[in-house]
């Protein structure tokens, strides 16, 4: 599963990762080779209807491109915003498409972020490109359930990639913020690619209103109430200092902004991309009176967030 923030992304079911099966590469590209026809839906953009597979199931990941664009090529690392429908081999069942809801996804590929068929299936391809692609359970979910998707199955996803993006790792440039109001939490300005540092003043009274102040404040667009960002971040209990939550430990990690807790889409609204920013968020904008996994209830909750990219 992506390790993210309990209930701060809304993580559709295709964004789990596989918890287990086996590092098989084997792959091919073949307009016939075992990729269902799709039947109807089948322009760029539209929702397409697929076949059910037919024949021995392939045992290595076989993919499709039924629409070659001419966009930029996907790499290892970037973000790719796209539609999907994903479905089960032997019976043509979907289990989950992003058509229907009229709003595309954003994830990193190539990280691990997504199920080890997307990651290999993806890297290479163009900008305006139809994917398809058939993903046995090694490169799936394995020997696991993952929602309505039963064990040990074979999946068969139509991929549309609508646009990719090379973000950085962390902020470069921008004006460093003096950080000079001894009750707030102080935030490292380091540009090095680490995480920077997070040192809350934990005997002083929590503040009681949103705290969004930058750090470094970089160069780029101002972000709207709706945008999807990439973004860096640690986050940090005021009570005990401790850390609870970080994408530095894995990599970056993409979010919208309206479906997201509300010190976060009010903190970061109105400010620019390049930025680091220390946000302090008391509970009547985080989870309230509801404990989240290791956040306890009626937290204040720190972060720390480079906003990397609006994708």
């Amino acid at each position: 599963m992506r390790r993210q923030l309990a209930a701060l992304l809304i993580v559709p079911a295709l964004l789990l990762t596989a918890a287990c099966g086996s590092d098989s590469k084997g792959s091919s590209d073949s307009a016939s080779g075992g990729v269902p026809k799709i039947t109807a839906g089948t322009k760029f953009g539209e929702k397409p209807t697929v076949a059910k597979g037919t024949g021995s199931k392939p045992t290595k990941l076989v993919t499709a491109t039924p629409i070659q664009g001419n966009g930029a090529t996907v790499k290892k690392g970037d973000f790719i915003k796209a539609n999907y429908l994903g479905q089960i081999w032997g019976t043509a069942k979907v289990f989950d498409n992003s058509y229907d809801q009229k709003k595309p996804i954003t994830t990193a590929i190539g990280t691990g972020s997504v199920i080890k068929g997307w990651d290999q299936a993806l890297v290479g391809k163009k900008a305006g490109s139809r994917v398809e692609m058939v993903i046995p359970p090694s490169l799936g979910y394995g020997s696991q359930a993952a929602g309505t998707i039963p064990a040990n199955s074979t999946l068969v996803f139509v991929v549309d990639i609508i646009s990719t993006t090379t973000v950085p790792t962390t902020v470069t440039g921008g004006t460093v913020v003096p950080q000079t109001d001894a009750n707030l939490p102080k935030v490292g300005v380091n540009t090095d690619g680490k995480a920077p540092s997070v040192t809350v003043p934990t005997s002083k009274p929590a503040p009681t209103k949103l705290v969004s102040n930058y750090v470094i404040e970089g160069n780029g667009p101002t972000l709207k109430g709706t945008d999807t960002v990439v973004v860096q971040y640690n986050g940090v209990l005021w009570k005990t200092g401790k850390q609870f939550q970080s994408s530095w430990a894995t990599s970056p990690t993409s979010l919208t902004l309206d479906q997201v807790i509300k010190g976060w889409s009010q903190g970061l609204t109105g400010k620019k991309v390049g930025s680091r920013l220390l946000l302090v968020i008391p509970p009547s904008l985080g989870y309230g009176s509801t404990a989240q996994s290791s956040i306890p209830a009626n937290s204040t909750l720190v972060f720390s967030v480079d906003i990397l990219a609006v994708v």
